[in-house]
């Protein structure tokens, strides 16, 4: 609907064009306002609504709403629209959850399934593990060392430079590097997986398709979010790696079979003494 909108802008009317824009600027919030709260956000009269709406094809507001809430809550938003000083709270908090659900989505249907596939072979038989980010990537490593040492394989987390390519100098051909990066151009990064492709260790990339770090590794995880991770931190891309590691993890426990299971209880049990007692754990 809103690519209708959008289509329909000049056959408008400059008042009626006024009401779509704000339609298309804040869909979530005209969703639920009122006809006077739309007219005064657009500068037009009321009547001058219910003309936009009638244009549109609806045979009022309250039409034109219903099918907007169908539109906005039934699958992908079909136009990304930025977040601008000016929107109020419930439009920033729709519009990034609509992008991150795009972005999740987008990267399902687009991940390989044979690259994960090597990906989780490598992994599930290696001797040791290691994972490498640096900023906000060094973040995601920390993760996926959490998830990884239950497993029983020796596993470490670096996000430090200078430790990464110490450390990538004594890894063997039984070992595997993960490494995390939302640009795949990290030139110190790029350093630390080739001192470990020269000691015939694997290297498992997450990042960017086409980038110097993706045509580094032994296997690449591409995941490819449509933001400016050179001004502004990632937030889309963060996500989707965290999700791919989730996949990593799932891929790796079912492939050590149900022995894994006992070794993951122990793991859990460890916890136990470390919470405080729920009402619920006599029931």
């Amino acid at each position: 609907m809103l690519e209708k909108i959008r289509a329909e802008l000049d056959t408008l009317s400059g008042a009626e064009r006024r009401v779509a824009e704000q339609v298309l600027a804040q869909p979530y919030t005209v969703m639920q306002s009122a006809v006077s709260d739309i007219a005064a956000s657009a500068g037009v009269s009321q009547p001058t609504v219910i003309r936009f709406c009638r244009s549109m094809g609806f045979s009022g507001l309250s039409d034109f709403k219903l099918k907007l809430a169908g539109t906005l809550v039934g699958g992908v938003p079909f136009v990304h629209s930025s977040v601008r000083p000016e929107d109020p709270v419930s439009e920033i908090t729709a519009k990034v959850f609509d992008n991150t659900v795009t972005a999740l989505l987008k990267c399902r249907n687009e991940v390989n399934p044979q690259a994960v596939d090597e990906a989780v072979e490598l992994l599930a038989h290696a001797r040791r593990i290691e994972f490498y980010g640096l900023g906000n990537s060094g973040i995601i490593a920390a993760d996926a060392q959490h998830k990884f040492f239950r497993f029983g394989i020796p596993t470490v987390a670096y996000a430090d430079s200078h430790i990464q390519i110490m450390a990538a100098s004594v890894l063997t051909p039984d070992d595997v590097l993960v490494t995390i990066s939302s640009s795949g151009r990290s030139r110190e990064l790029m350093d630390a997986v080739d001192v470990a492709l020269e000691g015939g260790a694997k290297v498992i990339a997450i990042t960017v398709p086409d980038t110097p770090l993706a045509e580094r590794a032994t296997v690449t995880l591409a995941v490819d979010a449509p933001e400016d991770s050179e001004t502004y931190s990632p937030m889309l891309s963060r996500i989707l790696h965290l999700v791919i590691i989730d996949i990593l993890t799932v891929g790796v426990a079912l492939k050590r079979g149900p022995g894994l299971v006992t070794q993951l209880e122990k793991a859990k049990r460890s916890l136990r003494q470390k919470r405080l007692r729920s009402e619920h754990d006599d029931e």
